[in-house]
């Protein structure tokens, strides 16, 4: 588990990594949330390329980084989801809270 945060022209990328489960996801939340607290960026973008698992707490942890973002009117874009974690995130209705991205995207954000 893991993530890479890299901030560039008002956008935070978080590359996550490894399996987000209830354990993983708080670990991660503090790093997101404390890095956007300090650059209150105009766009955040979840990264899934390197995800393998993610349950339900993966989804509150997309859920509280959008009600997050929308305090400071905000974005949250996710990009490269692996089929199984983009139908767990299109069950929970996640597509309209933020936007998904289909295709690859690169760590910068396009």
């Amino acid at each position: 588990m893991g993530v890479r945060l890299i901030f560039k022209n008002a956008v935070l990328t978080a590359l996550l990594s490894g399996e987000i489960d209830h354990h993983a996801a708080r670990e991660i939340r503090s790093e997101i949330d404390g890095t956007a607290e300090r650059v209150k960026p105009q766009k955040l973008i979840l990264d899934f390329a390197d995800v393998q698992f993610m349950d339900s707490s993966g989804v509150g942890l997309i859920m509280g980084r959008c009600k997050l973002m929308q305090i400071w009117n905000g974005t949250v874009e996710i990009v490269n989801l692996p089929p199984k974690i983009e139908r767990i995130v299109s069950l929970a209705g996640l597509n309209q809270l933020c936007t998904i991205e289909k295709g690859e995207q690169n760590e910068a954000g396009k």
